[in-house]
């Protein structure tokens, strides 16, 4: 994975499509939420007890990446048609579709679990925590994850290997 540093970051004209896994969620969508607004398009692969009745409320989401939308929503001026633009450049989704599989995938580090807390501190999953409010489809999201992986590295190990015949060719 690439390192997608905003402040340094030009302008692209195709989508930067951003692995989510490891990242901090707040510290993420702030990041997400000002490179929306200065144009960039972007991709993006603590329960209660309450006493009251759940068919009026509050509502919220349960997908992973709807809660990531939502996220970056809240730290963005929806309302006017700048942020309404801004968010319209966002598209969320739990594991990495087909079309954007073979698409570099960056990292930012300033919103990484591993740089960003201290080592033992506690943290939550967005994963288990959609699971436990209701989400429903973290076992097939999983298997779906396992086979585009095991299919990616049969592509990187035949591509190594065209290479190495290639560099061999080339000796010779």
């Amino acid at each position: 994975k690439d390192l997608f540093f905003p402040a340094i970051m030009v302008f692209q004209r195709q989508p930067i499509v951003i692995d989510a896994s490891g990242h901090l969620l707040g510290r993420l969508s702030a990041v997400v939420a000002k490179s929306l607004l200065q144009g960039q398009r972007m991709l993006y692969y603590l329960r209660k007890r309450c006493n009251v009745n759940p068919r009026r409320g509050p509502f919220h989401f349960r997908a992973p990446s709807k809660i990531f939308f939502r996220t970056v929503k809240g730290m963005l001026p929806h309302k006017i048609k700048r942020g309404k633009d801004a968010l319209g450049r966002l598209k969320a989704f739990e594991g990495i579709p087909a079309q954007y599989n073979k698409k570099k995938r960056m990292s930012v580090p300033a919103a990484l679990r591993i740089i960003r807390l201290k080592p033992g501190r506690k943290y939550c999953d967005l994963n288990r925590l959609a699971h436990e409010v209701g989400w429903k489809y973290q076992l097939a999201i999983a298997s779906l994850e396992a086979k585009r992986k095991a299919k990616s590295s049969n592509f990187v190990g035949k591509a190594r290997s065209d290479a190495a015949l290639k560099r061999k060719a080339k000796e010779a």
